[in-house]
């Protein structure tokens, strides 16, 4: 599986900085660049433990309102203050943000070259005058973070398109790799809410569109085209997360039965559908698509399907991450294996 993981990545950066030297067709870099990223970022939650942060049906329940209420609220601050002291504040958010995603998703590679000691001896640094607020860090993700301060530095000089699509990439992978639906339920229930969420905000208003065009801030991936009056696509962030985060589920639950990746298949093979549906009915209307209205059905209903072929319906439905994780632990204790021999079980 690690091998999977490696290939997704390489493959990833070169289609990444390949609009440099090439000229990449935009319809197909969306396409390929959202698929490799939801590629890598379900192999890389894959592991002993399930993802640190677990969503439950509340969660999924009001986050389209949860959603909705910062949309409006980003709306309003473009409509009534300056856009450029808006997304300054914004900028120096994502930069400390953006140092940690991009050094938590390089730290995997980087650590395999330095010395042992580097990874495991944690070092504390509390701040001054408040002794109780305290940061533990690696001597392996300070040297993380150098390439993931200068693309943030880059970013916040120029504005680059490779720099923003650097550091929205390494926030799609944290998310779908730290990111947990615990059931299949938990994710039904949030991509249906955004599914109409999708839909209501492109479709009925235009804040969805105007927050995407005003906010200049990683959330969204951007994509060079030869068109002067329209010089990139873009793809929101969410519309690899959201989905990414259920086709990873998928995998784990794969994982956890010690089979083939059967319903990742279905369900990655859903997301890569929806993706292009999306760029089909764009291109043929030539506006706006919300993904959603296009890869939710599309994942949902694939892996249905190919549940209910099987005749697995109550195993996936009764599936509960939570509940395996201390099983997974304790199988893993008692092979003494390493994340990478569990996962090689499911190739």
């Amino acid at each position: 599986m690690k091998n999977c993981e490696r290939i997704g990545n390489f493959a990833l950066a070169g289609l990444t900085l390949a609009p440099l030297v090439l000229k990449v067709d935009p319809n197909l870099n969306v396409i390929l660049t959202a698929c490799l990223t939801v590629y890598v970022g379900c192999y890389r939650s894959v592991k002993p433990t399930p993802p640190s942060e677990t969503m439950s049906n509340e969660h999924a329940m009001r986050f389209p309102f949860v959603g909705s209420a910062m949309l409006l609220s980003l709306f309003l601050l473009f409509k009534f203050l300056s856009k450029d002291l808006v997304n300054a504040v914004l900028t120096c958010y994502f930069f400390v943000l953006g140092i940690a995603a991009l050094s938590a998703t390089l730290l995997p590679s980087i650590k395999r070259f330095l010395p042992m000691h580097w990874n495991d001896n944690a070092i504390v640094w509390r701040f001054p005058y408040v002794r109780a607020l305290e940061i533990e860090f690696t001597r392996s993700q300070i040297v993380a973070a150098i390439p993931g301060t200068f693309f943030c530095a880059w970013y916040a000089s120029q504005k680059h398109w490779l720099a923003n699509n650097t550091l929205g990439l390494a926030f799609c992978i944290q998310g779908i790799e730290m990111l947990s639906l615990g059931s299949f339920k938990t994710g039904v229930i949030l991509l249906a809410g955004l599914f109409v969420y999708d839909i209501f905000w492109v479709f009925f208003t235009p804040v969805m569109v105007s927050v995407a065009k005003s906010f200049d801030a990683p959330i969204k991936l951007l994509f060079p085209t030869a068109d002067s009056a329209r010089p990139f696509s873009m793809l929101g962030l969410g519309d690899i997360v959201i989905p990414g985060i259920f086709v990873a589920l998928a995998l784990r639950f794969d994982v956890s039965r010690g089979k083939e990746s059967q319903y990742f298949k279905s369900a990655f093979l859903g997301y890569s559908v929806g993706l292009v549906l999306t760029i089909v009915v764009m291109n043929w209307f030539q506006a706006a698509q919300p993904a959603l209205l296009y890869i939710v059905p599309c994942v949902i209903g694939f892996l249905a399907a190919h549940c209910m072929m099987n005749g697995e319906v109550k195993q996936l439905l009764e599936f509960d991450e939570s509940k395996t994780a201390g099983s997974s632990s304790e199988k893993v204790g008692d092979a003494k294996s390493s994340p990478e021999e569990v996962s090689k079980k499911v190739e």
